[in-house]
């Protein structure tokens, strides 16, 4: 019995020092934190969506209280939270306009009355993985005839935590009313496809083919052919053809459409990519 209760002594004994030991430790180590951490961090969704270029909201969140990033990076707080993480830090932010994804590529893979192809075209039958990444590293640059489009295959949707990107007749779309703009699938697209457009801009190219007029019309019949006539018809000077492709200045661009009813390919279309004007394609 005596050496029950000198057993419990000493275990009770070691238990109290270990806990002064503690304690001592954590007044002698204690690091104190900004309070203004946690407070930037309830402004933050919590999405960890890595949109803002950071792992994850709190490490966003320490970035902004040690000036080492920009408030208004949180796609998916959008506005609302810039304001409060400004009124935090006790800066005036800016404005946060809103971005929705877009998918460079208008390439869809269907047929006309006749059976002709209207979009991209294949190669041939592809049989590997279905993934973009390990498709874009096959012979001659993946399956699609076109080596700039959209491979189809979908990691820009897996990448998606909004359901805002699904694959329609081979090539994906974005439902920009789901989109927040955290842009994980442009990160996600081998071939860098999908780029912010403001849905305010109605009018956009959605093509990346930098290939010869020919070449392009060869591969896709949707595709931008460089003939420069957006650009010719353009009163405000907001179309730039560079390397063979079309490209709009939005600092320029007012949305009057005027290159929309010239483009021979029926390519320059409106940024709500879920409701595309049909294309009359030329062969």
């Amino acid at each position: 019995m005596t050496a029950i209760l000198t057993a419990i002594g000493i275990l009770g004994a070691l238990g109290l020092i270990f806990g002064l030991v503690l304690a001592i430790a954590s007044k002698v180590f204690y690091v104190e934190t900004d309070p203004r951490l946690d407070l930037l961090n309830e402004c933050l969704p919590g999405a960890n969506c890595g949109g803002c270029g950071y792992a994850g909201c709190g490490g966003y969140a320490e970035a902004v209280l040690k000036g080492e990033a920009p408030i208004g990076k949180c796609a998916s707080g959008g506005n609302d939270c810039a304001m409060k993480m400004a009124e935090i830090m006790g800066v005036k932010a800016e404005k946060v306009e809103r971005r929705v994804a877009m998918v460079r590529c208008s390439g869809y893979k269907t047929t006309d009355a006749e059976g002709n192809i209207v979009g991209g075209k294949l190669k041939g039958e592809y049989e590997g993985i279905s993934d973009c990444l390990a498709a874009s590293k096959v012979a001659g640059r993946g399956p699609t005839a076109c080596k700039f489009g959209c491979l189809g295959f979908g990691n820009c949707v897996k990448a998606c935590q909004y359901g805002a990107i699904s694959i329609k007749d081979g090539v994906a779309v974005v439902d920009e009313e789901k989109c927040i703009g955290c842009l994980a699938c442009a990160a996600a697209c081998p071939r860098q496809l999908i780029v912010p457009v403001s849905p305010a801009q109605n009018v956009v190219i959605a093509c990346a083919s930098l290939a010869k007029g020919a070449a392009t019309t060869r591969s896709c019949t949707v595709g931008c052919i460089g003939c420069g006539k957006c650009k010719k018809t353009c009163q405000h000077d907001a179309i730039i053809l560079e390397k063979n492709l079309a490209r709009i200045d939005y600092t320029k661009c007012v949305n009057c459409g005027d290159c929309a009813k010239v483009c021979p390919k029926g390519l320059i279309k409106d940024s709500n990519v879920e409701h595309l004007p049909e294309v009359t394609a030329e062969a």
